[in-house]
């Protein structure tokens, strides 16, 4: 079991500021939705479903993987990130800075919003590289773990700077094969930077929080080296040869390989600790696996892959972790600035249970998303719209209640005598 160091967990505010953003970007995608209708859900290349697809990418799953990845590496990995407390409020300002400049350029086609966010996207990955690489690198023990975070940052740099190009080419700076460079874009962006890091996060989170098993580290390793190799290999192929078969097939059987597993293993764990986190990811993982096998089967020219896999099943995942960080983070807060002497509430009781379940009950609707990829219609797709808008906002406001009652105890605590 992973021991957590509390005492080197960042200043609260910085993973949380992601946290919470994170839902923002949910909502702002239904907006977009209510906006464009089946317009977004029609065909790749249209600006709206590239606008709509990076607000679930950068926005949603940025921010949350952000926070997630600045609260786990020093509190859980033991892994030092060099000037959190300094760099950290920069990185979230040009990320999030970078993805509304994205967005707005792709949906508008602005010129200069789009060379605006391939200047600052790329920076901002780098300097997250620069706060956590050094850290992976020297910290002693856990190398797995330590070597999948790393590989899930390398991608995200690549990734970044792959989209950078796009958006100067998007914008008439370069000439660039786009087709092929997007080919590739998405493929290290989901499976190197999103699988590979839950899959990394999820060797500590499953058998901590859901009371399963982990998997042999050979096989994880073999997995993360399979991964690393034939994401290159897929690449260069795609660059050179033009066919995408290679890298579409990585992309499907290995992040089908992470759904399979992690429902292998909490159908097999002896004591599950059923509850939010455990059934927010057994959903996730099934909706996941639906979804390699949607881009296998290339239904829709991959539109309900992505519908599944970036609207639903990695949102769920990563809402279910978000519920369990925030009050945990929120719970630290409090324990630095009452001390020692006084009990503090637990993490249970900064976010009940029946709160999260809630929220989690609220993304359902998600399903939606998909459902008016396959029946394209207005009406359909403004529906989902709606849904996503009251599903993050309830997620939102349910994250929002952690610094409530933190308050509300802080509070109480003062006006004691």
């Amino acid at each position: 079991m992973t021991q957590l160091r509390l005492e080197q967990a960042p200043k609260p505010s910085l993973p949380r500021r992601f946290l919470l953003g994170a839902p923002c970007w949910g909502m702002l995608a239904g907006a977009l939705l209510i906006v464009d209708g089946e317009v977004a859900l029609r065909m790749r290349w249209n600006p709206a479903t590239l606008a709509l697809v990076h607000v679930f990418t950068l926005g949603v799953l940025g921010n949350a993987m952000l926070g997630s990845v600045l609260q786990f590496l020093p509190a859980a990995a033991g892994v030092r990130v060099r000037g959190s407390a300094v760099l950290g409020p920069w990185l979230h300002g040009l990320f999030n800075l970078g993805v509304l400049l994205l967005v707005a350029g792709l949906h508008q086609h602005w010129r200069l919003a789009l060379i605006a966010a391939a200047l600052l996207l790329p920076l901002a990955f780098v300097l997250l590289a620069a706060m956590t690489v050094p850290g992976l690198l020297t910290t002693a023990g856990q190398r797995l773990l330590r070597a999948g975070f790393g590989v899930a940052i390398g991608f995200a740099v690549l990734t970044a700077l792959l989209g950078g190009l796009l958006a100067l080419g998007l914008a008439g700076r370069l000439a660039l094969p786009l087709a092929a460079i997007a080919d590739v874009h998405a493929g290290w962006g989901v499976l190197g930077w999103v699988v590979v890091l839950m899959a990394s996060v999820a060797r500590v989170v499953m058998p901590m929080f859901q009371g399963t098993g982990t998997v042999r580290e050979p096989m994880q390793a073999a997995w993360l080296g399979s991964a690393v190799l034939m994401l290159l290999g897929a690449a260069i192929w795609r660059l050179v040869d033009g066919g995408g078969a290679w890298l579409v097939g990585t992309v499907a059987v290995l992040t089908l390989a992470f759904a399979v597993a992690g429902l292998w293993l909490q159908w097999r764990a002896p004591r599950l600790r059923r509850g939010p986190l455990l059934w927010s990811w057994r959903a996730g993982l099934m909706v996941l696996a639906l979804a390699a096998l949607a881009l296998l089967a290339d239904v829709r020219g991959g539109m309900l892959a992505g519908a599944l896999g970036l609207g639903v099943a990695l949102p769920l995942l990563v809402t279910g972790m978000m519920l369990e960080i925030v009050p945990f983070i929120g719970w630290i807060e409090l324990h630095r600035r009452i001390g020692r002497g006084v009990q503090l509430p637990g993490v249970q009781r900064l976010l009940p249970v029946p709160e999260k379940t809630r929220a989690l009950l609220a993304q359902l609707p998600l399903l939606l998303l998909p459902a008016a990829v396959l029946w394209p219609s207005a009406w359909l797709a403004r529906v989902a719209g709606l849904a996503l808008v009251l599903a993050w906002g309830s997620a939102w406001w349910t994250l929002r209640g952690v610094r409530r009652r933190a308050h509300l105890f802080l509070s109480t605590v003062e006006a004691r005598p």
